[in-house]
């Protein structure tokens, strides 16, 4: 399964207790399939997936393997800070039916640009699964330099790296090597429209937990480089863009969830969004169903 377009990042519901909400989980789903998402990340940064549970990480990789059926690619979030550990977790992923892994460059041991090489490797010819590079500099305290990024292009197993670095250097960087056999994929909501009419074969997305339709045209649109509807359809989610950065991920999307009607609740450290920016999510939540209808046109 190749990977382009939309695809997202799945933020996972959790009930007031802290437990799992299976029913929200499968509403997020279906959500996400009826707006048109060309494939979906389970337990990635957005997903919480430092709080979760081995039992937990299986149960919503599997129900989500389940419910997707093989209609679009689920990556599953499996980068850990040691090489050994994320192998385990990949194998894992692999053996619960996921069709790709995406890997965080490994977050706090602060790698040189030689050990990711060596740990990307290492995970590429041993956990099973084709996997996704994931640069991600802001969260982790490592950047994968487009350097780095060519010695692992070439590896047949590693297929494609999501760039949350958004700016155009390290874009046009990055293009130089994708081809059919490796896919550059943007990881920033904010400049990916930008990035994929630069040539970037899609966005792994946060706000399109809750607009999975608006998002998609938007890549959609990008990818048939139509400027100027582009362009309009940046502006309308530009508001969404910038609401999912006002506090830590995945805080904020996970308020626009709670208003339309998807489990919610976050797990510590993290703590619900703050009263300061609730009237933006209830003025914001107030255009999603208008902008869901509108990118069905």
């Amino acid at each position: 399964m190749s990977l382009s377009g939309l695809i997202t990042a799945l933020a996972t519901p959790f009930r007031a207790d802290g437990s799992l909400d299976p029913d929200a989980w499968q509403r997020l789903l279906h959500l996400q399939l009826e707006g048109g998402v060309q494939g979906v990340v389970v337990a990635g940064s957005t997903g919480e997936a430092a709080t979760l549970s081995d039992a937990e990480y299986d149960q919503l990789l599997a129900g989500a393997v389940e419910t997707i059926a093989g209609r679009v690619p689920v990556l599953a979030g499996t980068g850990l800070s040691g090489t050994a550990k994320t192998i385990e977790q990949t194998r894992r992923a692999a053996a619960l039916g996921a069709t790709h892994a995406l890997v965080v460059t490994p977050p706090y041991v602060r790698p040189t640009q030689a050990g990711l090489i060596a740990h990307y490797r290492a995970v590429a010819d041993q956990g099973g699964l084709p996997v996704v590079l994931y640069n991600v500099p802001g969260r982790t305290g490592c950047d994968m330099l487009p350097e780095t990024v060519a010695e692992l292009a070439s590896h047949p197993s590693i297929v494609a790296i999501k760039e949350a670095v958004g700016d155009m250097g390290r874009v046009q960087a990055l293009l130089a090597l994708a081809g059919p056999e490796f896919a550059v994929l943007s990881g920033d909501d904010g400049t990916a429209a930008r990035s994929i009419q630069a040539g970037m074969a899609g966005l792994i997305s946060v706000g399109s937990n809750a607009l999975p339709g608006a998002y998609r045209r938007m890549c959609a649109l990008a990818a048939a480089h139509e400027h100027d509807a582009t362009e309009a359809w940046d502006a309308r989610l530009q508001p969404f863009h910038d609401f999912c950065g006002v506090e830590p991920n995945p805080i904020p999307v996970k308020a626009l969830l709670r208003r339309i009607g998807i489990g919610h609740h976050l797990r510590l450290p993290l703590l619900p969004l703050s009263a300061a920016h609730q009237p933006a999510a209830d003025h914001l939540a107030g255009d999603i169903a208008a902008l869901e209808a509108l990118s069905s046109h």
